[in-house]
């Protein structure tokens, strides 16, 4: 009771939990299935994009995509470090994604068909995930909220990339704008998914909030994003695929259309566009990249002989 006092007093002062400090075992249960699901789906992530890296229309092109995609390894690297700080091993959180045990974002089981799928990508998904992603820089857990800090400049840099992206798109020809609102009529629904079922349906926000992993709701971090995305679709000259979005002025904020929440649940169960697909290409990356990790740990055992003798 004493340490359940203290856990509650820390939260309460908006102050930190670090990885030492006692804490209830559903808190860390359901700490390391947020933050596995965010590390999942940071490499995950990287496919979608990845399959155009030797398609990119200019070298330029293609070193920005590259640099991008190895952030997105990186963001995972820094989120199943902060996982395993929580007693778990990165190898069982790899084989709960690869035997489907473990989720990752409904987003990135969408195929990208065009060039212009990258650059809405990088203006509809990666600013949800900004919106999703920076109040966690304040979340009640130490090492995943200092890991957020990095992570959410990146992806701010991402965001900014893919609206050029789509600006230079907006400013060519009649078949490259046609691309481009194809693209966004195809990602916009998807993206409006990223932040989790509704928050009736949601069974676990609430508790979120509560241990402030969470600070703000699914569905007041969705209406954020379509505030934030919609005055931006006007710049981009493009007209989002819903024709109930409209401005509110009672309620200072955009009304929107009902999504189908029925998609939603199927992607998330496995029958989405690329559910197999991803996970078979993440399966194979893993298996041809176990001579490396078997080297790498050969190689350390190898220096740490080395400090034992000396």
């Amino acid at each position: 009771m004493e340490q359940q006092a203290h856990f509650e007093a820390v939260l309460a002062a908006d102050e930190r939990i670090e990885p030492r400090d006692w804490m209830p075992e559903k808190y860390r249960a359901t700490l390391i299935r947020q933050i596995a699901q965010h590390a999942h789906s940071e490499i995950i992530g990287m496919q979608p994009e990845g399959a155009w890296l030797t398609r990119a229309p200019s070298l330029r092109r293609k070193a920005i995509l590259l640099a991008k995609v190895q952030d997105e390894a990186g963001h995972g690297m820094y989120l199943y470090s902060a996982a395993e700080t929580l007693g778990v091993d990165r190898a069982d959180l790899l084989d709960r994604l690869h035997t489907g045990t473990q989720k990752y974002s409904t987003i990135f089981n969408y195929p990208t068909l065009t060039w212009a799928d990258v650059g809405v990508i990088g203006w509809l998904v990666d600013g949800a995930a900004i919106v999703n992603q920076v109040p966690l820089c304040r979340c009640s857990y130490g090492p995943y909220a200092r890991a957020m800090i990095r992570i959410c400049k990146e992806e701010s840099f991402h965001q900014r990339q893919g609206f050029e992206m789509l600006l230079a798109l907006r400013d060519g020809t009649d078949a490259q704008r046609e691309m481009l609102q194809d693209a966004v009529n195809r990602w916009w629904w998807p993206s409006l998914m990223m932040f989790g079922p509704p928050d009736a349906a949601s069974t676990n926000s609430a508790q979120s909030m509560a241990w402030r992993i969470k600070r703000h709701s699914n569905d007041e971090l969705r209406q954020r994003f379509v505030d934030m995305t919609a005055p931006q679709a006007d710049v981009l000259g493009v007209k989002l695929p819903d024709e109930k979005l409209r401005w509110n002025a009672e309620r200072n904020s955009y009304d929107f259309g009902e999504i189908d929440w029925d998609e939603f649940a199927r992607v998330v169960k496995g029958d989405g566009p690329c559910n197999a697909e991803r996970i078979e290409r993440r399966v194979a990356a893993h298996t041809e990249g176990a001579w490396v990790r078997e080297a790498a740990l050969a190689y350390a055992k190898k220096q740490a002989a080395k400090v034992d003798a000396a």
